[in-house]
């Protein structure tokens, strides 16, 4: 029986270069949309029933999915981060979970720089003010001589720093575990988490979500930011309590701030972070170039074809995944 890949990562389509890589090494491919879903009211579950593997976009994989899947193995995971998929049920179910670190940290740190700019010279509010039939020539600042503060030096925040410190600017960084070397070749400097609240012109996340960093920015913590600082996430939305956050905005506690990811995607109606108009939001774009999207999901394709063909699963994030025969 010829194995069978779902692919559900949104931008792949039908005849592109992940189904030509997956159709060569011998799989049928099946490919959905949410919005084709919607359309058709056809739940994930009965979509995974008979597939061996998936490559994943940004659905949300339950344990009701993955047990309604008796014949999954793996899932490549397109993107750094792999949260919208139960880990414990993958594991106790014998599904590897890959996924794809490093194939969009350039693109992800250029977005980073992008939205330090609107910030820093405020873009949006200008753009907004000519259209509304106004000429205002607001004062912004530089990032020349700005403090860059960074919640997390993994490769991400790794290339933010790179890409900062030509501009001249002073980059703090807070990571558990920092890399020594790149600290001492770059001239980044280690800091607390306290510290780098306290120091930071804009504080950009970089971490991964789980239980130590929901909502690690929190009220506690947007007390401690420097008055007058921009906040950046292009983490995860729930790193960051967004109700907090509007609070310390509207009262002027912080200047800004520019968000790629939200608790809730797309943005609700009702978000109160939707009428500031010191807040800048992107629709979760930051991995979204054609070269980082290639990247990621021939990287993903190719660890399902690996998986499937009996070989050790690469960037596994489920560590305690032992192949299992499905029921």
């Amino acid at each position: 029986m010829t194995m069978r890949v779902l692919v559900t990562t949104s931008y792949l389509r039908p005849g592109g270069e992940v189904d030509k890589l997956l159709s060569d090494a011998g799989f049928d491919t099946v490919f959905t949309t949410p919005a084709q879903r919607e359309a058709t009211g056809t739940p994930l579950a009965d979509l995974v029933r008979d597939v061996d593997g998936i490559v994943a976009g940004t659905d949300a994989f339950s344990a009701d999915v993955i047990e309604a899947a008796p014949r999954l193995k793996v899932f490549g995971r397109c993107g750094a981060g792999y949260d919208n998929i139960d880990l414990d049920a993958a594991t106790r179910g014998g599904v590897a979970v890959t996924y794809t670190p490093g194939a969009n940290r350039r693109s992800v740190a250029e977005h980073v720089l992008a939205l330090m700019l609107n910030c820093a010279r405020l873009i949006p509010q200008n753009i907004a003010s000519v259209r509304a039939g106004r000429w205002e020539q607001r004062s912004g600042r530089e990032l020349d001589g700005a403090v860059l503060g960074l919640i997390g030096l993994g490769s991400i925040g790794k290339t933010v720093a790179r890409l900062a410190l030509p501009l001249g600017m002073r980059v703090v960084a807070h990571d558990p575990h920092p890399d020594e070397e790149f600290l001492t070749e770059t001239g980044v400097e280690a800091r607390t988490f306290e510290e780098v609240l306290a120091e930071a012109d804009f504080l950009s996340l970089h971490i991964f979500l789980d239980d130590t960093t929901r909502h690690l920015i929190d009220a506690s913590a947007l007390r401690k930011v420097k008055p007058g600082a921009f906040l950046i996430n292009t983490a995860r939305g729930e790193v960051v309590d967004e109700e907090a956050l509007a609070d310390a905005l509207e009262s002027g506690a912080l200047a800004g701030a520019a968000l790629d990811v939200l608790t809730e995607e797309p943005m609700p109606l009702d978000n109160r972070l939707r009428g500031l108009d010191n807040v800048v939001v992107t629709a979760h774009i930051g991995a979204a170039t054609e070269q980082a999207r290639s990247r990621s999901s021939m990287m993903a394709a190719q660890q399902v074809i690996d998986v499937l063909l009996g070989q050790a699963p690469g960037n596994l994030a489920n560590p305690g995944y032992t192949a299992v025969a499905r029921r």
